[in-house]
């Protein structure tokens, strides 16, 4: 490979960032291209956890995340009447030190600490992508073709680079019969520093509230089996078919699905995992959710980010740049760790969606008796990862 070799990383959320501030940092020269015209703000919160934390500080940005933290202190359910029903402290879910963050704020902090070392191009993407054996040739949306000696996929779970170069999105994609939907709304539908949550047979809708940002996150989630006829471009579609889902008038569902269905930073899509026998192809790898989402049920996503980019840059720069070995060994040492995370989602799915009016009880008993607080302990402990 060339001496300072170029790299194209596709996405600028969580892990194309990360991964851009540790290339720069190791001699590699990358490009950033972001198919949104800015950041997205908003969304729902993620938690830095175990060697993500560890890779924060060392990027120089632990102190203003903790700054931009939530402090939501507990997970709360309750009954139409809006009634506390059951509930329990979210320290269970983690280890002294994790921060449990707004995705917006996230992506904001890892761009601010990145974007003076480092080309962004906001509102293009890539079209094409023509392998050599020496080098990647690109086309992007705008029509401008470049060459890099390697393209990274960080674009998330509808991944483009994945479609065009590793796998199409039909084969990697494994839908977990849930479809969820986030959406900003008013501070006044929630209890302060709290996830409230009602749930009937098979739903749940929510809010999340900080008590240190201005305004909440409605949350709402249902089961489906099926794989819906609907685009994950197409919003209109999807708010209306949130709404036939959640028609009911008990509790604050109407109001919540009024200002969420009105918010133009709401999202909607199908609560599927990534699951590919390989994380690149030639010269091209994935990092994030487009190489191995474990869904935002896994409380898992962001740390996986923040590892797998980190230890990709690690991997590269032992290498020589050599991207044959790097990525080899990149896929080798996060695997375990994505694989256990993946495993998390069934307990997750049943304490949050009950599938049934017996499970929501027995969920809500077992709450009471600290069962649930030990079991979410074991599955959303963090496992470390050796290059961090």
């Amino acid at each position: 490979m060339a001496h300072d070799p170029r790299i194209l990383i596709s996405g600028a959320s969580i892990a194309g960032p990360t991964l851009a501030y540790w290339l720069v940092r190791n001699g590699f020269r990358p490009t950033v291209v972001e198919r949104s015209p800015a950041l997205r703000p908003g969304g729902n919160g993620v938690d830095i956890r175990g060697s993500s934390v560890r890779i924060a500080e060392r990027m120089g940005v632990l102190p203003t995340l903790r700054e931009r933290a939530t402090d939501i202190r507990e997970l709360t359910f309750v009954d139409a009447a809006d009634r506390r029903v059951a509930g329990m402290s979210t320290r269970i879910f983690n280890a002294d030190g994790d921060i449990e963050i707004m995705r917006g704020d996230l992506a904001q902090v890892l761009y601010e600490a990145t974007a003076d070392d480092v080309e962004f191009t906001f509102g293009d993407s890539i079209a094409a992508i023509t392998q050599r054996p020496d080098a990647v040739e690109v086309t992007f949306d705008s029509g401008k073709q470049a060459e890099f000696d390697l393209v990274i996929g960080a674009d998330g779970l509808h991944s483009r680079t994945r479609n065009l170069a590793v796998t199409p999105e039909a084969d990697a994609l494994h839908h977990l019969g849930v479809y969820f939907a986030t959406a900003r709304v008013d501070a006044g539908l929630g209890r302060p520093h709290a996830v409230t949550l009602y749930n009937t047979p098979g739903k749940v809708a929510g809010v999340y509230r900080s008590g240190a940002h201005d305004g909440a996150t409605a949350f709402f989630a249902f089961r489906e089996a099926r794989v819906l006829d609907v685009d994950h471009r197409d919003e209109n579609a999807q708010k209306a078919l949130l709404s036939a889902y959640f028609d009911d008038r008990a509790w604050q569902v109407p109001a919540l699905l009024e200002q969420a269905t009105a918010d133009d930073g709401f999202y909607f899509d199908a609560v599927s995992q990534v699951r590919l026998p390989a994380w690149s192809s030639g010269r091209v790898a994935l990092v994030g959710d487009a190489g191995y989402c474990a869904t935002l049920l896994s409380g898992a996503g962001a740390a996986l980010a923040i590892e797998g980019a980190h230890l990709l840059a690690t991997e590269l720069a032992a290498a020589g740049g050599d991207h044959r070995i790097a990525f080899h060994r990149y896929e080798q040492t996060l695997r375990p760790t994505v694989l256990r995370a993946q495993r998390s989602v069934r307990a997750s799915s049943s304490m949050l969606i009950p599938a049934t009016g017996g499970h929501i009880w027995l969920r809500n008993q077992l709450t009471r008796l600290m069962v649930l607080q030990t079991l979410a302990s074991r599955v959303y402990r963090p496992v470390a990862v050796r290059a961090a």
